[in-house]
């Protein structure tokens, strides 16, 4: 199976000897940039007709590439939010923070947004690993929800067009009544070692060249997660393994995957044996290797899972 989005992302940097790891700065900590949050989601918010209960609401303005407004401020980039009296039409209600509810809705882009200047329109890729923890839960749970309204606005049941409830959080079939809910689709994604100082990085053949990146894919109907990494590990690079541990979880909302961060180690014949329909390469690589810059050209970017892992790995944080 393909590995998802989530695996490695566009936004990769060529690294050099003088930047590793991976042409950026590493990353801290030990969870997944986008697995952070600041703010309530406040479920039983979602019940009411109107979850803001009266009060302003910070909105966010998502386009259709996914970009969103973003000021540079000194202690970095942070979102722009538009404040308004009341819900707007169409806006998906996110939850709230300090008692300020938040919401996001599709729209154009701007040079202001309510009289704030906006220094640029970026994604979850480019900005996500930089914002602070309420501004990127916030921006993972607006693009995830989004995406899920723009690709299930007929149901599955009648075709017919679906209609909008309780604060963007429901669709319902108006032929048959049946309530449809936000989905997420897991995958997971692992770093396959060798019990000692090596791992295996990979690359498909429409990544860019030198692109590498830890072993991903989707998890089957009736598939546990530990038994969906042996599967993808022995289809894509014909290894065995065990030892397969859990490590984090991030949400890749390109459109709706949950990433299931794992580790595992090789069982048996350490050669790999690769599925061209997969994978176009892959090898075995030293920490030593990726810790002084002899690694790959790139790797993920801070805002990947993938790249949290690796860190890790390195660091020998994750055996």
């Amino acid at each position: 199976m393909s590995v998802p989005p989530g695996g490695s992302t566009p936004a990769d940097v060529p690294a050099t000897r003088d930047t590793w790891p991976a042409g950026t700065r590493a990353t801290t900590g030990r969870v997944p940039v986008l697995s952070r949050s600041a703010h309530d989601r406040d479920h039983l918010g979602r019940l009411l007709d109107d979850p803001t209960r009266g009060r302003p609401v910070r909105v966010l303005t998502v386009d259709e590439r996914r970009a969103v407004p973003v000021t540079e401020g000194a202690d970095g980039p942070a979102l722009v939010w538009d404040e308004q009296s009341a819900l707007p039409l169409g806006a998906v209600y996110l939850g709230e923070a300090d008692g300020v509810p938040y919401a996001a809705v599709r729209g154009e882009r701007a040079l202001t947004v309510n009289g704030r200047p906006v220094d640029l329109w970026a994604g979850l890729r480019e900005v996500g690993a930089d914002l602070g923890d309420l501004d990127a839960g916030l921006l993972a749970e607006a693009i995830g929800i989004l995406e899920w309204h723009e690709r299930a606005r007929f149901s599955p049941v009648s075709g017919a067009a679906t209609t909008i409830e309780r604060a963007g959080w429901v669709q319902r079939d108006p032929v048959t009544g049946t309530e449809l809910f936000p989905r997420t689709d897991p995958a997971v994604i692992m770093l396959v070692h060798d019990g000692g100082d090596r791992c295996v990085l990979g690359r498909q053949a429409v990544w860019p060249p030198g692109r590498f990146s830890i072993l991903a894919g989707f998890v089957e109907p009736g598939e546990s997660a530990e038994a969906a990494v042996a599967r993808e590990v022995a289809e894509e690079v014909g290894l065995g393994v065990t030892d397969v541990r859990y490590v984090s979880s991030q949400p890749w909302p390109f459109p709706q995957s949950l990433m299931l961060g794992f580790t595992a180690r090789a069982d048996g014949d350490l050669e790999l044996r690769l599925d061209p329909t997969e994978i176009e390469e892959a090898r075995w690589w030293t920490r030593e290797e990726l810790a002084t810059g002899r690694g790959p050209e790139a790797l993920p970017p801070p805002v990947s899972i993938a790249r949290t892992i690796i860190d890790r790995w390195v660091a020998g944080d994750l055996g």
